[in-house]
């Protein structure tokens, strides 16, 4: 092997956290401070890859403020839409294990301890769930909880059947897997997370579903009606895109990003 490949395997780290980022001015300095201080408490090593995906508030300069003071920490840009940030993250992430997290950190982040060995032994894929036994989620209105479930119904009818909370934002890939997936994956909305599993599904992966608890952020960016309907739609397009063989073993060239900033 050479000598270079040779040390970038030593210098990998063991999990890459990958946090889609847009307008997240008032709530990415809290998570990632959070984030940070669990780092500092585990044995292994962690780099955080913020992804900017077209912010128009200071989400920009806050994150490269903390690449500066953190040598662990990245920021990459992206295309429009959180399905496009997460496959930039995904895709350029080092770790072994590659976590999707949502920039509020609805779940505790020392809870990314469940989706990792020794705690879950034997899958490829582990995502997060509000709906399996032991999961508690707090604080959230009876609407979106009702909403939520009515997409999943869809979600279990027309692409992942079988697992009850597909759209929860903390999703742990093994880097293999993700790498896949991810060069596959063409919904750059709210929608990819179907996508995502539907593929890794389709290719021979093992998916478990891990109960989180699960707090609810009244700041949601998603829109009730508008981005459901959207939702719905991309559901069938998974549909689509497998018969029109759009999933096949090619996978399609990532989109260009802009520039990633480096540490200091």
């Amino acid at each position: 092997m050479p000598q270079s490949l040779v040390e970038d395997e030593m210098s990998r780290p063991y999990l890459s956290i990958i946090i889609p980022a847009y307008n997240e001015e008032s709530r990415l300095p809290e998570s990632l401070d959070k984030i940070l201080a669990w780092i500092d408490t585990v044995p292994y090593a962690v780099e955080v890859v913020v992804v900017e995906n077209g912010s128009k508030d200071h989400t920009t300069e806050i994150a490269e403020g903390y690449a500066r003071a953190n040598q662990n920490v990245r920021v990459l840009h992206s295309a429009k839409g959180k399905g496009a940030a997460v496959r930039e993250g995904m895709l350029k992430g080092r770790g072994d294990y590659l976590f999707i997290c949502d920039s509020d950190l609805s779940m505790p982040i020392t809870e990314v301890e469940k989706f990792l060995p020794p705690q879950l032994q034997g899958y490829d894929v582990a995502i997060g769930s509000r709906e399996a036994p032991g999961a508690v989620r707090y604080n959230e209105p009876p609407y979106r909880h009702l909403m939520g479930r009515v997409f999943n119904l869809i979600v279990r009818v027309l692409a992942v059947p079988g697992f009850h909370d597909t759209q929860c934002g903390f999703k742990l890939f093994k880097r293999e897997v993700a790498q896949d997936v991810f060069a596959r994956q063409r919904i750059t909305g709210w929608t990819f997370d179907v996508e995502a599993l539907y593929l890794a599904i389709r290719r021979g992966a093992k998916v478990a579903e891990v109960p989180i608890h699960w707090y609810f952020d009244a700041d949601s960016r998603v829109d009730p009606l508008h981005d459901t309907w959207q939702m719905f739609w991309d559901v069938i397009r998974i549909r689509i895109n497998h018969a029109r063989g759009l999933y096949n073993d090619q996978p399609p060239s990532p989109p260009a990003a802009e520039q990633t900033v480096a540490n200091h």
